[in-house]
């Protein structure tokens, strides 16, 4: 298996602010070198080209295929980590097991590559702005391996009991939410529930992301009119009732939501623990998805995420962005090139974040993966290299190994693959 730990050349001292990764493949074909410098790339050249830089670190791509970093548009770090059957009694939501629940999520989010999370927690109830304080926390706790942010997400915004969460709502963005959101759906008002987000986000200047079924297409169309005069931008999901609708009302929909700019982020792994009342599966328990092919066709911008993260909407929520874009691939009917670009491009557009191109100049936010192509990196490839700022911040190594009997029964089988690096 190749070295993926930087390593300076023999007797040079190591540049902290720079690294070399070299013989990486792109989705283009090419074999590239591609030098680092601080958060950003500084060079792309043919593998061997890049003049050499004493005391420049290396790693060794060889075998790897290189990628923007996906993203992760849609988690519930308050709830993550919670389905436990181990555990007694009522989940505990204080600010400290809410900080440590939601850093221990990220990192294994960010082990898959996910440079970068939006955290959708929720206000008021009991705890008050308790988790929102975690969550808050975790972001600090992160710093330098991934980038969270949190969405506030209140229970009822209407009507006199809407009035606390209204107040509460402006308070999470005073605190650090960088988001206004919420579901609409469980409001007596869904509208008002709606107009109450759009107000507070016109306020202070913030993206707005809510949740929704999107089962009833005039709440819908109203959604997507409301959207149009945000300035920040509106993302919608996971939007699976849309699935549910006869083609020709969810086109029309569809059309609706790209004429108000609306992002849809959708959640193939199914799940969406984080709202009460809120779920992604059929009354007979399969899983329903947003239908991505007529919206990417009406010319609605499509992001995954993944939702749950073993909680009780999903305890079995894995957080890997390349098992989204598989299921988008392999029962989305959603090319692979256009299913990586879901939860990569377009989650890394809806959280307002830079593009990444491997290119020079872009942000130094990149995923290595062992393969070739595309669509072997969809098929749960397991060694990655994961770079945030131009930093290598975790690696996933797999070694894949045959019983020697077995194998010499198969003389045709190349020596190689007695025992090989794994996917």
């Amino acid at each position: 298996m190749p070295d993926s730990q930087p390593q300076p050349p023999d007797g040079a001292t190591a540049d902290p602010t720079a690294l070399v990764l070299r013989g990486a493949r792109l989705a283009d074909g090419r074999t590239v070198d591609v030098r680092l410098r601080g958060p950003r790339i500084e060079a792309v050249s043919t593998a061997g080209a890049l003049p050499p830089a004493p005391g420049t670190a290396r790693v060794d791509l060889g075998g790897y295929l290189l990628l923007p970093a996906p993203a992760e548009p849609h988690a519930h770090g308050d709830t993550a980590l919670t389905a436990d059957p181990a555990t007694e009694g009522p989940v505990p939501y204080t600010p400290e097991d809410v900080r440590r629940r939601a850093t221990e999520a990220a990192l294994l989010q960010l082990g898959h590559g996910a440079t970068a999370l939006r955290a959708h927690v929720r206000i008021g109830d009991a705890q008050g702005l308790g988790r929102l304080t975690g969550i808050l926390q975790a972001r600090r706790s992160l710093h330098g391996l991934a980038e969270l942010t949190a969405v506030a997400v209140p229970r009822l915004l209407t009507g006199v009991a809407g009035a606390d969460g209204l107040a509460m709502l402006r308070d999470a963005v005073k605190m650090g939410a960088a988001v206004v959101g919420g579901c609409p759906d469980l409001d007596p008002d869904p509208t008002g529930y709606a107009e109450a987000v759009l107000e507070v986000a016109a306020e202070h200047g913030c993206p707005v992301d809510l949740h929704t079924e999107a089962a009833d297409p005039a709440r819908l169309a109203r959604l997507a009119a409301l959207a149009g005069g945000v300035p920040a931008g509106v993302a919608l999901g996971p939007c699976a009732g849309l699935g549910e609708l006869p083609p020709e009302v969810a086109a029309r929909a569809a059309d609706q939501l790209a004429a108000g700019g609306v992002t849809v982020v959708c959640l193939p792994q199914g799940g969406c623990g984080g709202v009460a009342g809120s779920a992604s599966s059929r009354p007979d328990g399969g899983r329903r998805v947003a239908p991505v092919r007529l919206l990417r066709a009406a010319g609605v911008r499509v992001a995954a995420g993944g939702g749950a993260l073993r909680d009780v909407a999903n305890p079995v929520g894995r957080g890997d962005p390349l098992e989204a874009a598989y299921l988008l691939a392999s029962q989305g009917g959603v090319r692979a090139a256009a299913a990586y670009g879901a939860v990569s491009g377009a989650a890394r557009a809806v959280m307002g974040l830079p593009e990444v191109r491997v290119e020079a100049g872009f942000p130094a936010e990149l995923l290595a993966v062992r393969g070739e192509r595309i669509e072997g990196a969809l098929s749960l490839a397991y060694s990655r290299i994961v770079i945030h700022r131009g930093r290598v911040v975790a690696r996933t190594s797999a070694v894949r190994e045959y019983c020697d009997s077995a194998v010499a029964a198969l003389p045709e089988l190349p020596r190689q693959g007695r025992s090989n690096a794994g996917p």
